[in-house]
């Protein structure tokens, strides 16, 4: 957690995951060999029409508030909008404001069968506060059989192919209903994410990509989460700043940035889901 930000959850037990200890994460994730992620038969450019109409919302909706970006979102993709979620903090509050639109946009997170057991009672605690739905979306083969199959644990050897088999595709069958999903990039979370965009286009999955809290930073995250007592995950009081998958997901370091402890060890920084240059900012339209 930035400093600063009170601790919401005192005396929390620290829970003895497999590579709690930085230095010894490091190491086992500094033997992996990445493989280059595959990528899924989708349109790479929009329309011409599109991307007018890219341009100039990314333009208008950058000085706007959460709460109008994604009323607009709203209004302009109905069905045909979708969010999928990890429950980090930028997550939650954009949970939080849907909640409040009154909207049934579907919403779901992309269960590896990795996820910390803190983050999947979040979600129980987000759905009953705010009477949402946020389904967990599952792959085809458990963690057991998926182990069984490559005789072992994949992300030992290669992070890439795992996130790709256990989340990436599942978000590419997902895609193809949708024209638009909103995510909770950040600028300020890392450098790959510097340039994001409001609206854009995600050249990956070929859907519009809405970021209503593109310029926001950690600490009003964290400010609205507090005044308005929005759930989070507590494995941020125990010096997590960034969680996904409890096998490559460490504690960070004083100084390091808010996405250090996701796959340490490895120049890696994102699953695949949000990938530098994969989404298209106006200047690049």
């Amino acid at each position: 957690m930035k400093k600063n930000v009170p601790l919401l959850s005192l005396n929390v037990p620290v829970v003895p995951y497999e590579f709690q200890n930085a230095k010894n994460f490091d190491t086992h994730m500094s033997t992996t060999i990445p493989t280059p992620l595959p990528q899924a038969n989708i349109p790479k450019h929009p329309s011409e029409e599109q991307a007018e109409f890219i341009r100039h919302w990314n333009t208008k909706l950058a000085a706007s508030e959460p709460e109008e970006i994604l009323r607009w979102a709203v209004d302009v993709y109905a069905s045909k909008l979708t969010m999928a979620t990890a429950l980090g903090n930028s997550g939650c509050v954009i949970l939080s404001i849907l909640a409040k639109l009154k909207t049934k946009i579907p919403i779901f997170n992309l269960d590896t069968g990795y996820q910390f057991p803190e983050t999947l009672e979040l979600l129980e605690q987000i759905n009953s506060k705010y009477g949402l739905d946020v389904c967990r979306k599952t792959p085809e083969l458990s963690v057991e059989e998926y182990e069984s199959q490559n005789g072992g644990a994949v992300y030992r050897t290669d992070t890439n192919r795992c996130c790709y088999e256990r989340k990436i595709q599942l978000l590419e069958q997902i895609a193809p209903h949708y024209d638009a999903w909103i995510s909770g990039l950040r600028r300020d979370q890392s450098p790959t994410r510097a340039n994001t965009p409001v609206v854009g286009w995600d050249a990956k999955f070929g859907l519009v990509k809405i970021a209503p809290l593109a310029f926001w930073t950690g600490k009003q995250v964290w400010s609205k989460i507090i005044a308005e007592s929005i759930p989070y995950n507590k494995l941020l009081d125990q010096g997590y700043t960034s969680i996904g998958c409890a096998p490559c997901t460490r504690q960070t370091l004083p100084g390091e940035d808010e996405r250090a402890g996701r796959w340490s060890g490895q120049a890696k920084t994102e699953c695949g889901l949000h990938l530098v240059n994969q989404s298209l900012s106006s200047s690049e339209l």
